[in-house]
């Protein structure tokens, strides 16, 4: 049996970075927007044991007067390079503090760097825990995609989404600047969910953005501007199923635009027009496999004015209060309007019925402090500032969220459970799921306990205390945020 001590063998290493013993390289790193260059000494040894980049760049690089040897790295942030040196000699990676974009950034950069198994786990991690900061940045994302060829897994997360829903991209401000290649690839998608002349629409327009000086009437154009526009999309014509328009669509759409076409291609769309059953000599793409099923157009997220839960978090909340055995994955049916915030108003359970009097269909979010655990209730009844009351109701329910530490989310839902309501006792509670009482964040009272009017525990066993017994002391706990959203149709 073979022992290992990488933790120590992590520290070590780490140790050895901040002592700046035996370096033998700088490595400078500066920002565009900062003057200021920052210098990390390294040793190279480790380095190029790490990455073939490092090794091909120190094998490059000769020594500068002062006998050092000096790497320039000017298209990486001081923030992420922070992030990488410490991953290289510790092999250790927190993603927890960092913002979406700066971890997007950081895995441009390890790609830029040749760190292979960062780049995997970085995208692993915006695909399965940030898919919806990706969504609200697609166009950048899957741009970038393809020109990192190695950005495997978030180009095939793209391209699942734009086939289901191709407006993502083709409606985007930035679709005129897409890739060739990446334009390509779209078209070659079988099960594209996109009506062959709204394609065909698309391409045009991607190709006459790429020509700015074509003429805007299109009864002004020469045989040179068409050759012009034929040439920018060479690549993509032999990917449209001509012959899926309808013919009413073929006059309207490809008529006026006959001249990018082969001449062969445009007469057998001709002769199909006008004898269907008569063979042709061009090949004949078969026709892209749109479901029953209309899907609905994306529609872009609205903002979500929270600092605990995602946009992904919203939606999967959305999917409980309209009791869906298929979540939703875009298109948002809610608004979630921010009420209160503890940060802003106050912990005190009395600042939520102050602020929520007369309220009804609302979320409540905590994230509990110490763990990193986000619970939270909905009740679809107006809160009572005045009054002390049992709500009894089939349409609340409690759950937790996924997080980084949490694998899945848990949904608790009632049959007839009730939502306590007491001003005067400062306490907020669904049943005895969850409980909330006094100061949220200086006061460590809240507790879920197990509850027979909700179906399961939000938390695990050693933070559930039986409902037979006054609450543990480890089933207590306090919060370090909160947050309570009003939900409104979205319109």
């Amino acid at each position: 049996m073979t022992t290992q001590f990488y933790d120590r063998l992590s520290n070590d290493l780490t140790q050895l970075l901040e002592s700046s013993i035996n370096c033998d390289v700088s490595i400078e790193v500066s920002e565009e927007e900062v003057p200021l260059v920052n210098i990390y000494k390294v040793h190279s040894i480790i380095l190029q044991s790490r990455s073939s980049y490092f090794k091909k760049k120190f094998d490059e690089i000769t020594f500068n007067e002062n006998h050092d040897k000096v790497l320039k790295l000017p298209n990486i942030s001081v923030k992420v390079f922070n992030v990488i040196i410490k991953y290289i000699y510790s092999g250790k990676i927190s993603l927890e503090k960092l913002e979406n974009s700066v971890i997007f950034d950081l895995l441009i950069a390890s790609n830029e760097l040749e760190l292979d198994e960062l780049v995997q786990h970085l995208e692993s991690n915006l695909v399965n825990n940030n898919a919806s900061w990706l969504r609200l940045n697609f166009a950048q994302v899957y741009r970038i995609s393809y020109q990192v060829k190695n950005f495997k897994i978030i180009r095939d997360f793209c391209n699942n989404i734009i086939t289901k829903y191709p407006n993502t991209i083709f409606e985007s401000e930035n679709f005129h600047s897409l890739p060739e290649d990446a334009l390509i690839s779209i078209l070659k998608q079988d099960d594209l969910q996109l009506e062959e002349n709204k394609i065909w629409e698309y391409v045009i327009e991607w190709g006459k953005a790429k020509n700015p000086t074509l003429p805007t009437n299109l009864n002004e154009w020469t045989s040179a501007n068409f050759v012009t526009l034929k040439e920018t999309l060479k690549g993509c014509l032999p990917h449209i199923r001509y012959f899926s328009f309808s013919n009413e669509d073929v006059v309207e759409k490809i008529y006026p635009y006959q001249q990018l076409l082969e001449q062969q291609l445009f007469l057998d769309i001709t002769i199909k027009l006008i004898t269907p059953n008569k063979p042709i000599s061009s090949i004949v793409l078969s026709p892209r496999k749109i479901l029953n099923t209309i899907l609905p157009t994306r529609i872009t997220p609205i903002s979500l004015s929270s600092n605990i839960i995602t946009n992904e978090h919203a939606l999967e909340i959305s999917s409980w209060i309209d009791k869906k055995e298929i979540p939703y994955i875009e298109n948002n049916p809610y608004e979630f309007e921010l009420l209160v915030r503890g940060s802003r108003d106050g912990f005190d359970i009395k600042t939520i019925y102050n602020i929520c009097d007369k309220v009804s269909k609302t979320i409540i979010i905590l994230k509990v402090k110490g763990t990193g655990e986000i619970l939270g209730g909905y009740n679809p009844l107006e809160w009572e500032n005045s009054n002390d009351q049992d709500i009894e109701t089939n349409e609340s329910f409690v759950f937790s969220l996924k997080t980084a530490n949490m694998k899945d989310s848990i949904l608790s839902t009632s049959d007839g459970g009730f939502v306590y309501s007491y001003p005067s006792k400062l306490e907020l509670s669904f049943g005895y799921a969850l409980r909330l009482i006094g100061n949220l964040k200086t006061e460590k009272r809240c507790c879920c306990m197990k509850s027979g009017e909700y179906r399961k525990p939000i938390r695990s066993s050693e933070f559930t205390s039986p409902l037979s017994s006054i609450p543990s002391v480890k089933s207590l706990f306090s919060v370090e945020e909160y947050e309570v959203f009003k939900i409104l149709p979205r319109k």
